[in-house]
């Protein structure tokens, strides 16, 4: 029935005018090894499952045996838990004492794993106990966990907890063996930089108890594996990134509503490709944006069947995070089964949980990242099995470059995951923890750290610190790992109450933007309007709402340059980075609907200042006079530097992993420090987190991916596929498109080293 699918979008009317490509990715036979000196019940235990090792799985084990630290980069259902799983079993089975730690990024990965672990265990008759420890993990059983237990699974936020009572985990530190880092690509930005502390005074404390563990590190593709990997823990790594397991065609459509002006929404889209996947008996996952699509496309497509082919309705329902723990299992048995033939879901069933082999996937809306893309389409047609993967695009700038540019999506990853170790708020704090696990010596501290010594003066000078001959001891009351948060870095938090439980937290900076007096608020799905924000308190109260419109907040922002650390110079073409202030002062916001303004308050905050790394360029005159001479009307240059910003923002994402809304950008006619029009995009946080750093090693590819998703847009003036932004605060104006395209060509005819002064009009 997948053939017919497929006929029905490239010959029905409905749908071939918007498919905009189909890729075909080839089947691919596996590729088999053999591993030599296996103990022989792990060997039986091969055989019993009839399972053969691929190549890249035994590859993995003979470097794991010779004692190196591994990353997996090999695609979704590629083995790549057998292949760390393997060797550290094999371990186990030669040393009773060893033990393995686990670390998951999500609880579900945890729980799903663990159940692998113990089938294992038992049918190679070992003894090595594994448990998850978090803090879902019963208080009386702890204590025999850390006693007893060999293998550990947990996650960030409670080893970073637990890391202070190291003494009462003696035995299990020393004889570590192993530590797994799996998906771990998810740490990146602010998280991942806190991880990379985190793990930091992990190996400080095995080193302290004589273990020196191997690290193995599971991942998507990326850019940068080798610099992210020593990044995140802060030793080498060998990749293993050849796939050698078996794969069945896939077809890949992306699919445009926007194309040739369409009249449908993504969402009515989606429901119409999902019913019609589901009508031909294509067991199908639809991925959606948030809870509350999932929902509403179930609902539309049962409402619709119920009409058509009523039989198939109850075989057809929502997948969400707020079910109930034996709902989740429910619907997950339905579709191992094939009781289910269609299920709508948020990015909770992406990865980990176990639901075997799909014939189809729809993913409505572009993931935001190329890992989460890849990861829900490795969904479908797992092992031999034919598959269709249906990509539906929003009208937003990255969506619509991709419906553009399908070659983008389908070679190598253009991602790169970044770490940073010099924001000083995190270093910090997370030196401040070690200090309380173990006294520091600035020999420890240069080789964990590796941060500047400005930071390890000021450290000396705080007041929990005291410096003796062991180095700086905690002489503190409260364990600093209290107050610190592996997903922000300012400690200035403002709290989101519902119904006086606590809903959620924010730093000030999305609190300001997104949840100021009469904001409307989404929190997984659900709307919600700010009741009352007490600056004060920092409390913010919400009430639930089902609104149909939405907020923007407009300010006015300032950046100052405090420190240029280096530039780079392309061609003729030089982008400067370093340390600036920013100021921001919001004074009203809209209430919105399909982008028409119902209403304009005005907002009473102080203004917002904070300091944080980014990077800036200015332009020559003889740009703005050719400008200007092609396009003489009123602000036609600020409104060309004003898209380019907003442009070159839109597309960061494509290049480095994060969302638009980590960074923020201002541009002008003339900065009274450069005395040129300048462009500046920074992080949208205290210190910086390294985005913009890692923009000016892709300068040239930004530049270009900018200029050619504006130049294929349809539209005449700009719009939100290229040039507006949803998080201007100047209300998008003003904007000029041709004027835009100008810029972002003399910007790449200056790198490529052309002499402009004559070359531009």
């Amino acid at each position: 029935m997948l053939e017919n699918v497929l006929k029905t979008l490239e010959d029905n009317r409905a749908f071939k005018r918007k498919v905009e490509h189909i890729e075909t990715l080839t089947a691919r036979k596996a590729q088999y090894g053999k591993l030599k000196d296996l103990p022989e019940s792990i060997e039986k235990y091969l055989q019993d499952s009839h399972i053969k090792l691929y190549q890249h799985q035994v590859e993995a084990t003979q470097l794991i045996r010779s004692g190196e630290n591994i990353l997996i980069t090999t695609p979704t259902a590629s083995g790549k838990t057998l292949a760390f799983n393997l060797p550290i079993i094999e371990t186990f089975s030669q040393d009773s004492e060893a033990t393995a730690l686990y670390i998951y990024p999500a609880k579900a990965l945890a729980n799903d794993q663990l159940n692998v672990l113990k089938h294992l265990e038992s049918s190679c008759d070992l003894d090595f106990k594994p448990n998850i420890y978090d803090g879902d993990t019963p208080k009386k059983i702890r204590p025999w966990i850390k006693e007893n237990s060999r293998l550990i699974l947990t996650n960030p936020y409670m080893l970073h907890l637990i890391l202070g009572w190291h003494h009462q985990w003696s035995r299990f530190y020393k004889n570590l063996k192993y530590v797994v880092i799996d998906e771990a690509h998810h740490y990146r930005g602010v998280f991942g930089s806190n991880v990379a502390f985190l793990i930091r005074r992990l190996r400080r404390i095995c080193n302290h108890y004589g273990s020196y563990p191997q690290f193995i590190l599971s991942s998507a593709t990326l850019a940068n594996p080798e610099e992210f990997s020593r990044n995140l823990v802060g030793v080498d790594f060998k990749e293993i990134k050849k796939d050698t397991s078996p794969s069945g065609k896939k077809h890949f459509v992306l699919y445009n509503p926007y194309a040739k002006w369409g009249e449908l929404s993504t969402h009515q889209e989606t429901k119409n490709l999902f019913q019609l996947m589901v009508l031909n008996d294509l067991q199908t996952l639809c991925f959606t944006v948030s809870r509350k699509m999932a929902e509403i496309i179930a609902m539309w497509t049962k409402k619709e069947l119920s009409e058509i082919k009523p039989e198939l309705v109850h075989r057809v329902t929502a997948y969400r995070s707020g079910f109930l723990a034996e709902e989740r299992r429910k619907i997950e048995k339905g579709l191992k089964t094939g009781n289910l033939v269609g299920v709508t879901c948020t990015n909770a069933l992406e990865l980990g949980v176990d639901i075997g082999s799909l014939d189809g996937v729809i993913i409505s809306g572009y993931p935001g990242t190329m890992i989460s893309t890849w990861q829900q389409a490795g969904r479908a047609g797992r092992g031999e099995n034919e598959s269709l993967v249906v990509m539906v695009a929003f009208e937003n700038a990255l969506d619509q470059y991709l419906m553009n540019h399908p070659e983008f999506l389908f070679h190598k990853s253009h991602e790169n995951a970044v770490i940073d170790l010099e924001n000083e708020k995190i270093s910090k704090g997370h030196i401040l923890c070690a200090i309380k696990e173990l006294p520091l010596t600035v020999e420890g501290y240069e080789k964990y750290f590796q941060t500047d010594y400005d930071t390890w003066d000021a450290i000396r000078k705080n007041m929990m610190v005291k410096e003796g001959l062991l180095g700086l001891t905690f002489v503190g009351l409260k364990d600093p790992a209290i107050n610190i948060s592996l997903d922000q870095i300012s400690s200035d938090h403002f709290r989101v109450f519902h119904k006086k439980k606590l809903m959620e937290t924010m730093d000030r900076q999305h609190a300001y933007s997104e949840a100021h007096e009469g904001a409307v608020l989404i929190n997984q799905g659900e709307t919600y309007i700010v009741d009352s924000f007490n600056l004060q308190n920092r409390k913010i109260n919400v009430k639930k709402m089902d609104v149909d419109y939405h907020t923007q907040a407009l300010k006015n922002v300032d950046v100052t340059i405090e420190k240029e650390a280096y530039h780079r110079t392309i061609g003729n073409f030089r982008v400067s980075f370093g340390e600036v202030k920013v100021s921001q002062d919001f004074y009203k916001y809209k209430e919105m609907l399909y982008g028409k303004t119902l209403a304009t308050h005005n907002l009473d905050l102080p203004p917002l200042k904070y300091h944080t790394r980014g990077l800036w360029f200015t332009l020559p005159g003889v740009v703005a006079d050719s400008l200007e001479n092609i396009f003489p009307k009123k602000d036609s240059y600020a409104g060309s530097l004003h898209g380019a910003e907003h442009a070159l923002i839109s597309m960061f994402p494509l290049l480095v992993l994060c969302d638009r809304f980590d960074i923020g950008g201002l541009s002008t006619n003339y900065h009274s420090q450069t005395d040129k029009a300048t462009i500046f995009i920074y992080d949208a946080y205290e210190g910086g987190i390294g985005l913009a750093e890692k923009a000016v090693e892709v300068m040239e590819k930004l530049v270009e991916v900018t200029r050619d998703m504006v130049k294929t847009c349809q539209c005449q003036k700009g719009c939100p596929t290229c040039i507006y932004s949803p998080k201007c605060g100047n209300d998008n104006k003003p904007l000029h498109k041709k004027g835009t395209i100008f810029i972002l060509e003399a910007m790449l005819k200056l790198m490529k080293g052309e002499n402009i002064e004559s070359g531009l009009m």
